[in-house]
């Protein structure tokens, strides 16, 4: 097989992969599109659904509180505390890391147990 015709195999093959890992996907627009099927309501309506929850759990959180949706999990923050580190550009050099604030997600038993099935 000539070099030109190996290259072209592999971006075809490249492509195809890409194309298989993208369907394992779920993005806010398959998400708005699903949640709009199985509830029969308008794509619009789903969207405004889930930005409104977006935001109230942003909000919640930012207050320091959990947001807890049973069977699915809880949505908390932690502080990261400040700490000493290295610089990845410059290895020999030492830096301090402030401390931060970090979105924190705990699974619920029913999701937990939904995905306790055998690999094969």
């Amino acid at each position: 097989m000539p070099i030109a015709n190996i290259f072209e195999f592999v971006i075809i093959l490249a492509n195809k992969i890409i194309k298989i890992f993208k369907a394992n996907i779920m993005n806010k627009a398959s998400l708005i599109e699903k949640i709009s099927d199985k509830s029969r309501i308008a794509k619009k309506q789903a969207e405004t659904i889930v930005d409104a929850m977006v935001d109230i759990i942003i909000e919640e959180l930012q207050r320091g509180s959990e947001v807890s949706i049973t069977g699915f999990g809880t949505f908390e923050t932690m502080t990261r505390y400040a700490r000493g580190g290295v610089n990845p550009q410059k290895p020999n050099e030492r830096i301090q890391i402030p401390e931060v604030r970090v979105a924190k997600f705990r699974t619920g038993k029913r999701l937990k147990d939904s995905l306790k099935t055998k690999i094969q």
